[in-house]
């Protein structure tokens, strides 16, 4: 298990191995992620703790109503389609992917860049939408994928538009399992809320990968209080000018949102 994990909050973990029907199916779809899009019997049995006759009456319920598939060639469950229908009202209702796609696009062909947009909610904060341009190398996420909250921009970005007393709990949470990272997570949120005060953006000097430069900027949705977008830009280092990161791509993202919540009539940008 990587160290972003073991400091990750999982919805449902309060559900397992006991609790509703309902909250153990749920359980078992959360069990399925980018890095592990195919799992054995024993798989889920391990990530859910659900006994083996629990486990199969659950997904075979799962199966019948087209959130699972089952290869038996390879003796595996994997998410079906009926999964994405489920994702399709919530897509739908976030007009903001298509709003900002045009200038996302537009942004991340100007630097070379990857430019994304994730939706958080509580401690989870996934990718909805990426523009990259051509010539950037920059391995792209795959949607719904998850977003570290201590090591990228955007992650810190978003513990910064949390209510102060859930990061906190967040922040003393990786404390707890690793004192060095707190204190360094803890550092780098001082410098984010003050990065988003001064200048609109914060940064991300290659704490998840090293050859990777980032500016993020929280943007808060005009629907609900809780529901939080970030937009980030993710250059390769190699390809940035001195000075470029802090001068032109981050004012470049902070303009791109700002003209995004007047579009939506959101509230205005952290740190805005």
């Amino acid at each position: 298990m990587d160290q972003e994990s073991r400091f990750q909050e999982t919805p449902g973990d309060a559900d397992k191995p006991g609790g509703s029907a309902l909250a153990r199916g749920v359980h078992i779809l959360q069990a399925f992620s980018v890095d592990a899009p195919a799992l054995t019997a024993r798989d889920l049995m391990t990530a859910t703790g659900l006994p083996k006759p629990t486990l199969f009456r659950l997904v075979t319920t799962l199966t019948e109503l087209g959130l699972l598939r089952y290869e038996e060639a390879d003796g595996r469950f994997m998410p079906a389609p009926g999964l994405a229908r489920l994702a399709a009202p919530l897509l739908a209702r976030t007009p903001i992917r298509q709003l900002a796609f045009s200038p996302m696009q537009a942004l991340a062909d100007r630097v070379c860049a990857q430019v994304s947009l994730g939706l958080g909610l509580g401690l989870d904060l996934v990718f909805i939408e990426l523009a990259q341009s051509k010539d950037c190398v920059t391995v792209r996420p795959a949607m719904g994928s998850h977003i570290s909250l201590s090591r990228t921009a955007s992650g810190r970005a978003y513990l910064a538009a949390l209510p102060t007393e859930q990061a906190q709990r967040y922040i003393d949470s990786v404390r707890e399992a690793d004192a060095a990272q707190g204190a360094w997570l803890a550092e780098r949120m001082q410098e984010t809320r003050a990065d988003l005060a001064e200048r609109g953006f914060c940064v991300s000097h290659g704490d998840l990968q090293r050859q990777l430069e980032a500016v993020a900027v929280p943007l808060r949705g005009a629907g609900s209080a809780d529901e939080i977008y970030v937009f980030a830009c993710t250059v390769p280092s190699f390809e940035l000018k001195p000075g470029q990161l802090l001068e032109e791509v981050g004012p470049r993202l902070a303009t791109l949102a700002r003209s995004i919540e007047a579009a939506l009539g959101a509230p205005p940008t952290l740190g805005a």
